[in-house]
């Protein structure tokens, strides 16, 4: 099993971080399933691929329950530095931060349904019994999560487009200028930030306006986060903040905002 297990260790590694939206995390889903497998008496399993399948589809339920419970804060994006992040190459493994916004808000059975469903192709027979729900329960909530997949910010896909738009939010937050600020967002732009969610291109304008009280200090350095551009602060060489966004027809649809201390040591290269 631990050779079969080898060998299916890209397979699952990519289920994990599409369930939990963090390599960091996959990573530890992916070790917590090889010690079940090696622990496990597997001499009358007849697909290993399936069983291993259904070992880390378990691990990463469990994780994600439990993220759900104590916690309300987004995954770690994946950050690529560069001085010029549109030359900067964005692998296929990474979700991008539409995709993790809208991920990170389904209901732990909705996500994994979708996940295992629409981008595994594992039938619904295999996940009922994963979330303890019929197959006919799994494929609506495979269902509702894909509408929901299907309705999020689409970016676009030219990282020069995207840079300009945020440039220009970067601009109007360091001069407070509100109205600047609510025509370079999206009229239902989307703020997250921990716990914080804040909806509409002027709620979220009023809040990066906030921006000012520490930018003029702050040092920035732009960078491609989960697919997409953003930039990373520090206020006296040491980081203060992370923020991804989504654009969308040249203006910016979602914002990603992480300011614990902890994530941001785990993140930043």
């Amino acid at each position: 099993m631990i050779a079969q297990f080898e060998q299916e260790r890209p397979r699952l590694r990519a289920i994990a971080h599409r369930m939990l939206g963090s390599f960091a995390e996959a990573d530890d889903a992916v070790q917590d399933a090889w010690l079940r497998a090696d622990r496990a008496d597997t001499s009358e399993i007849d697909n290993p691929a399936a069983w291993l399948t259904t070992v880390v589809s378990r691990v990463c339920l469990n994780m994600l329950r439990d993220r759900r419970e104590h916690a309300h804060e987004m995954p770690d994006p994946v950050i690529e530095k560069s001085e010029e992040p549109e030359q900067q190459a964005v692998t296929s493994d990474q979700v991008g931060l539409a995709m993790l916004i809208v991920l990170d808000s389904l209901k732990p059975d909705e996500r994994l349904s979708f996940v295992l469903h629409d981008m595994f192709a594992v039938p619904f027979d295999d996940i009922a019994p994963l979330i303890e729900k019929t197959p006919a329960t799994a494929r609506q909530l495979a269902s509702r999560a894909r509408k929901r997949v299907q309705e999020r910010p689409r970016p676009n896909a030219d990282l020069a487009t995207q840079r300009e738009a945020v440039t220009a939010f970067l601009s109007a937050a360091r001069e407070g200028d509100l109205e600047r600020l609510v025509a370079v967002l999206h009229p239902d732009a989307l703020l997250r930030a921990g716990a914080l969610e804040v909806v509409g291109g002027r709620k979220v304008a009023g809040r990066a306006s906030l921006f000012r009280q520490y930018a003029a200090k702050a040092e920035i350095e732009f960078a491609v986060i989960g697919g997409e551009i953003g930039f990373i602060t520090r206020v006296g060489g040491r980081p203060f903040s992370v923020m991804a966004f989504t654009v969308r027809d040249g203006r910016i649809a979602a914002i990603h905002v992480i300011q614990d201390e902890q994530q941001l040591a785990s993140i930043i290269p």
